[in-house]
């Protein structure tokens, strides 16, 4: 790789540094073995989920179809980041090309839009259980939730395609490390040389327009839940209704706190140690695919 120490000189790096654990990198053996066992239990995890919901003809439900669509996401987000991650950590392979980079920035972004709105899309299966009961069946058949699987796939690709595809384009003449064990789209733009300013734009508008609108609607479904169980008079029926959706409520706790605190330490973490920017994200990755099957 050539290296240069001007950010304007005509030099477009093709390869970027992965990081570790700055400082730790002589116990980067042992901080592997939490973390493969972590990967290893949610890819073992969200594959029986599938397993089950695909044999046990009991589970053949849209709410359980729902499930299963979130054990693939899950089992997504494991495979984009689990290669370079224990790569890092196990061989010290920190250098990755920048094709390799673009690629997994855009499926790890993708599995990230696709688990918010699916958890969206649960939320309004909870909403119809307990709203309209009766009309459950009828709302939510079995060949609404193969279609509402394609069409949200295809939105959660195709939302991250126009920002990798300038990704690609860039010229990046900043020699520096990546800020985690995988790439992401933000550190990318902080070494490009080029007019970046699309990038940044969309990918706030997409963060506020997708997973904003889905925190939103996912809000404002609970609302109408509790309004609803509120209105149950049996205790009884209120606390079996409110049941229901506990595992979901869990659920979107585990994917949108890691990715709170996440985007905190990134936003005002600017003279944290790099070890806590590093665990965040190691945790915003690892900890939703690894919660799913034991909630």
């Amino acid at each position: 790789m050539r290296i240069s120490t001007l950010p304007n000189a005509n030099v477009s790096f093709s390869t970027f540094l992965l990081t570790g654990f700055p400082g730790l990198e002589w116990a980067h053996h042992w901080i592997s073995l939490p973390i493969f066992v972590g990967y290893l239990v949610a890819l073992v995890g969200n594959a029986t989920i599938l397993h089950l919901v695909r044999t046990e003809p009991s589970l053949h439900q849209p709410m359980y179809y729902f499930l299963a669509i979130l054990a693939v996401t899950a089992l997504g987000l494991c495979m984009s980041t689990l290669p370079s991650a224990l790569g890092v950590l196990w061989f010290d392979a920190r250098m990755v090309g920048l094709v390799p980079c673009v690629l997994q920035q855009h499926f790890l972004h993708s599995f990230s839009f696709m688990e918010s709105v699916v958890l969206f899309a649960m939320a309004l299966d909870c909403l119809v259980v307990i709203r309209f009961p009766p009309r459950y069946a009828s709302v939510l058949t079995g060949s609404c939730v193969p279609l509402a699987k394609a069409v949200l796939g295809v939105r959660s690709a195709a939302i991250t395609v126009a920002p990798s595809l300038h990704l690609r384009k860039f010229d990046y003449c900043r020699p520096g490390a990546l800020s985690h064990a995988y790439c992401l789209h933000q550190d990318m733009v902080l070494l490009a040389c080029s007019d970046t300013r699309f990038n940044r734009l969309y990918g706030l508008c997409i963060i506020m327009l997708a997973m904003g609108s889905d925190v939103l609607f996912i809000l404002l479904s609970y609302t109408i839940i509790i309004h609803t169980v509120l209105a149950i008079a049996s205790a009884g029926e209120r606390l079996k209704a409110l049941n229901t959706c506990v595992s979901h409520i869990l659920a979107v706790l585990c994917f949108y706190v890691p990715v709170l605190g996440l985007s905190v330490v990134h936003r005002f973490g600017h003279h944290t140690s790099p070890l806590v920017h590093i665990f965040m994200g190691t945790v915003s990755v690892l900890f939703p695919p690894l919660m799913n099957p034991v909630l």
